[in-house]
């Protein structure tokens, strides 16, 4: 096991030392983003597959041998994603694998239904990092997290990379985690606004093919218009208008990325279309005001 410590002060260091007296503890000193300090604990990693789990989860005893199980009998997966239930109330599903929608967005897939329901294995679009397990050779191929979204949405881009180089995302649903969710940043809050809609835009430039950028342009325009004037409404106008200049500033740099991913590409669109979900505005505002 391996520990990366994003420069805690709550003696989390100590309690993982106390704990987990083999791990192998990595304390950065200071806070490096959820997408650099995976990438430091992911290149200490010498074994076939990578599990990442966040500190505000608490695992099923038989969860990761149930990852593992399911991706030794299924070679076409390159990772595979948990059912991840609501701490509080685990009868309900946080999110079962993650979905992404065809107006280039993430979705929780399942955010806010019965535990019971989603309880079928099946191929989806890409997983959670909080908690995942990935093989480790997809890993060195893709590349990891990109270190420029600091956190958010970079297990999205991972995930869309990892469709795009042919290696399928598995939906394991007796891999059972328990989310406290968004303890660290918040619902709503302004770190989880900026990020969350800076990054959303990189992930679509950066990963969605040409021909499908002309058949999602439309609704991913209509989906920021909605979510400018959702966060209006919530007082949050100008993290919101915050985020997006930065996600054009950074457009250089999300172009010349984009011109690499695209080069690696090995699947059809109509496949990537295919996997992706119909955009449903109201369901996706119901669970927002209600969660």
């Amino acid at each position: 096991m391996i520990v990366v410590d994003n420069g805690s002060s709550d003696g989390s260091l100590d309690l993982a030392a106390r704990v987990f007296p083999a791990a192998v503890i990595m304390a950065l000193g200071r806070n490096t983003g959820f997408a650099q300090g995976n990438n430091i604990g992911f290149v200490a990693v010498d074994t076939p597959y990578t599990a990442l789990l966040n500190n505000d989860t608490v695992a099923d005893p038989d969860w990761l041998a149930s990852l593992v199980s399911a991706l030794e009998k299924t070679p076409k997966a390159g990772f595979a994603a948990s059912r991840m239930l609501l701490y509080d109330r685990p009868d309900t599903i946080d999110r079962a694998g993650d979905a992404y929608c065809r107006s280039g967005t993430a979705l929780l897939r399942g955010r806010g239904k019965p535990a019971d329901v989603f309880l079928r294995r099946e191929w989806v679009f890409g997983a959670c990092a909080g908690a995942a397990l990935y093989r480790t050779a997809m890993l060195k191929e893709i590349g990891l997290f990109d270190e420029d979204f600091f956190l958010l949405y970079e297990d999205v881009d991972l995930s869309f990379r990892a469709q795009l180089q042919g290696y399928k995302c598995l939906y394991v649903p007796n891999a059972v985690v328990y989310h406290h969710g968004s303890k660290s940043v918040g619902d709503d809050s302004p770190t989880s606004i900026f990020y969350s809609h800076r990054n959303l835009e990189w992930v679509y430039i950066q990963n969605m093919p040409a021909r499908l950028i002309g058949k999602s342009i439309g609704l991913h325009l209509l989906y920021d218009l909605a979510a400018l004037f959702y966060f209006a409404a919530r007082g949050h106008l100008i993290t919101f208008l915050k985020a997006k200049l930065a996600a054009l500033k950074g457009l250089p740099s999300a172009l010349a990325k984009r011109r690499r991913i695209q080069a690696r590409k090995v699947v059809s669109d109509e496949y990537l279309w295919r996997l992706m979900d119909r955009e449903r505005f109201l369901p996706r505002l119901k669970r927002r005001l209600i969660n």
